[in-house]
């Protein structure tokens, strides 16, 4: 059997993601994965240099610098936002597959632009919704039956990170991907509030959301909260389960259908003996399935190489983060309509500054 070609990857962006997509290659190239990581990209070259000199790479300070010189076959795409259609674009062009970070794009326009230039080039591309590969998240997906209700909590204590987007972007994205992969089935109505608390974006948000199956969802994201929480939970028929994504813990509480048939008819009857607490307490058959822990950011690094060498669609393809990203604006759109019509920005503007003398 001939032996796997390695594939040659570089990181464009050297901020917090591109560190960890870099550190994640180095490790998998150390660990005989076939791949080589060739280079890391920078607009301030010395924020480069810093990163590549982890690994022992290369350092540019532009993707034409790095295509001419390192000639990479994939990229990882960790710069802001508001140049991964520019990035993306060139990369693509060039005949580099990539895994772009999350959100895809800034507006759906740019978002229709990579996915234009994707299938034109006929190019891999991957979005780095994460959690997709949460083995938690991969656990509770193969118990899905028919959802019908979400709770969601993603809290994270305020830091200076991407603050170019808000907590929507930012946080509830993974989420909102997660549940529209879970729900399979259209959105049909979004309600949602959300406050700028310590940034002048949305730092805190509320979402309710029904889809045309009639399960519904509600989100909660934050960053200016006292605690990291990151937890799933879901409804389904005769079925509860609960996922801690930092975890990586599945906890699930089935109900016999049949003995509860039977205790609710006995209950039904005036002359049945009485169903107690304990009798109820009976039909619910906690479980824990086996979860095989795995740094998220690794699955997602060795499934985007996979889809590379074979050349098959992503887990997480560009139409994926589109969809995500289509879902995320919706929800900005109705916290500024919310806003409008409490007069959120009145009320913000007329609150009592503080005294600073």
């Amino acid at each position: 059997m001939p032996a796997e070609p390695t594939t040659r990857v570089a990181v464009v962006g050297a901020g917090a993601f591109g560190r960890n997509h870099a550190r994640v290659y180095h490790e998998l190239e150390q660990q005989g994965a076939h791949v080589e990581l060739v280079g890391i990209v920078d607009s301030d070259l010395h924020r480069a240099q810093a990163l590549a000199a982890q690994s022992g790479v290369p350092a540019f300070a532009s993707v034409s610098e790095l295509l001419e010189r390192a000639r990479p076959q994939a990229a990882s795409v960790a710069v802001p936002t508001v140049a991964h259609l520019e990035v993306g674009r060139s990369l693509m062009e060039s005949g580099v597959d990539v895994l772009i970070e999350k959100p895809l794009a800034p507006s759906l326009a740019e978002a229709d632009e990579l996915l234009r230039v994707a299938r034109r080039d006929q190019r891999i591309a991957q979005v780095g919704h994460l959690e997709r590969f949460n083995p938690a998240v991969q656990a509770a997906a193969a118990l899905l039956t028919h959802p019908m209700f979400f709770e969601v909590h993603r809290l994270s204590v305020f830091g200076p990170r991407a603050l170019d987007v808000d907590v929507v972007l930012d946080l509830m994205i993974h989420d909102l991907d997660v549940v529209l992969s879970f729900v399979g089935s259209p959105v049909t109505e979004v309600r949602a509030v959300g406050l700028p608390v310590l940034s002048d974006k949305v730092d805190i948000a509320n979402v309710r959301i029904e889809f045309q199956s009639g399960c519904v969802a509600n989100f909660t994201a934050s960053r200016v909260s006292t605690e990291r929480v990151r937890k799933l939970r879901l409804f389904q028929p005769h079925q509860y389960v609960s996922v801690d994504y930092t975890r990586q813990d599945v906890l699930v509480f089935t109900v016999d259908a049949a003995g509860a048939a039977m205790a609710a008819i006995a209950g039904s009857r005036t002359s049945a003996a009485p169903v107690t607490p304990a009798m109820l307490s009976a039909l619910v058959k906690p479980s824990k399935p086996l979860v095989q822990s795995e740094e998220p950011l690794r699955a997602e690094l060795r499934s985007f190489l996979a889809a590379v060498r074979r050349r098959t669609k992503p887990l997480v393809s560009l139409e994926d983060g589109r969809r995500a990203l289509a879902l995320a604006l919706d929800i900005l759109a109705a916290i500024r309509q919310h806003s409008d019509r409490v007069r959120l920005d009145s009320l913000w503007s007329s609150e009592p500054s503080p005294d600073l003398a």
